[in-house]
């Protein structure tokens, strides 16, 4: 933390990574508590003075940060001293797109944690949607790869709050905002791609919670686009990303066409938490991102997360519990050696009955 204010710019990035590890590995609620003021000062520093990356490290801390203070005063607290600042730089066009996708993110995220005003809520949703929107993503409505990153911030923070908006206005999104996504279908990065189907499908979502009737004359133009995504083999993409892309928009489709969600599991721990909807399944990646291998840890162990996502308080087990939990080193051997047999033999069958065939 006193590295932050250091004269040299490689010092200040160094500690910001060394935060940003630290701030997503463990919850230190208490330890930040008396220092957030010192720490939201020093962020603000590099959020307006350094460049590039050692801004883009800032918006990550920051958004940690006001992850560990949570939904109380001291959240709102740091949110408000900084949302003009993230704003600023989000929507300046000459700033780094790095940073820029990191202060996308961190207004979203802290805006879902923090936010206490409608007022908050609403101006972040228009600032996210000027980022992503086709007037600004380029000539002929769909965004250019090289700002695919940028827009991709920007647009899940902008979904992330959606799952939060109060059924007034998300309503008014309804009815004439979500038409601003099939365009983004166009895009040349698969990332983005992915991303507006999985908003659009959330929107269905939503629209169906609110017994609402999202239907429009470009629907069926809609579905027939999800199909061809679904569907895509143009030999000029990567191979897993035709292969992820083609997975994703199969159950996009199918979830618009017949309103079933594919259902998925996280392990935690002793703990399983199952991912049953678009906004629950947007909200899991939205933390997943920025805590990356540091979610397990604070599903099990941060009280916002857990209440978040309906975990209940976090479980006390005591040594003994935990050795009994753990499957022994034999244990796994026997299970993989038994699973490496079974799959052996299942493979075994379908290359003879390919060889019969031929």
């Amino acid at each position: 933390m006193d590295n932050l204010l250091d004269k040299s710019a490689k010092a200040r990035q160094a500690a910001l990574q060394s935060l940003r590890l630290a701030l997503s590995s463990r919850t230190l609620s208490e330890f930040l508590l008396e220092r957030r003021l010192t720490l939201t000062d020093s962020l603000e520093k590099c959020l307006k003075k350094g460049k590039g990356e050692e801004q883009a490290l800032a918006g990550t801390v920051l958004t940690l940060l006001c992850l560990q203070m949570g939904s109380g005063p001291e959240g709102e607290e740091v949110f408000r001293s900084l949302k003009p600042l993230l704003i600023s730089i989000l929507t300046d066009s000459t700033a780094s797109p790095s940073a820029r996708q990191s202060c996308a993110t961190a207004l979203g995220m802290c805006c879902y944690i923090a936010a206490a005003d409608l007022e908050d809520l609403v101006s972040c949703l228009s600032c996210l949607e000027g980022i992503f929107s086709p007037p600004s993503t380029g000539e002929g409505g769909s965004a250019p790869a090289q700002h695919g990153p940028l827009h991709c911030g920007a647009l899940q923070s902008w979904s992330l709050l959606l799952t939060i908006c109060p059924p007034s206005h998300l309503r008014s999104i309804l009815d004439n905002r979500w038409l601003q996504l099939p365009p983004l279908l166009t895009s040349s990065s698969v990332a983005l791609r992915i991303l507006a189907g999985e908003t659009i499908a959330l929107l269905f979502e939503l629209a169906q919670d609110l017994e609402e009737d999202l239907c429009h004359q470009d629907t069926e133009f809609l579905c027939t686009q999800l199909k061809v995504l679904a569907t895509e083999s143009n030999k000029y993409r990567a191979k897993t990303d035709r292969r992820r892309q083609r997975s994703i928009f199969r159950d996009i489709l199918h979830f618009i066409e017949s309103g079933e969600y594919q259902e998925e599991t996280v392990r935690f721990g002793l703990e399983c938490m199952y991912l049953d909807s678009w906004a629950r399944q947007r909200t899991y990646q939205a933390f997943k991102e920025v805590l990356g291998s540091g979610i397990h840890h604070h599903l099990q162990n941060n009280e916002l997360l857990r209440e978040i996502f309906g975990l209940g308080p976090p479980l006390v087990l005591d040594a003994a519990a935990l050795k009994a939990s753990k499957v022994s080193r034999f244990e796994k051997h026997l299970y993989n050696s038994a699973a490496f047999k079974a799959r052996t033999k299942a493979r075994s069958r379908v290359r003879d009955k390919r060889a019969d065939v031929l």
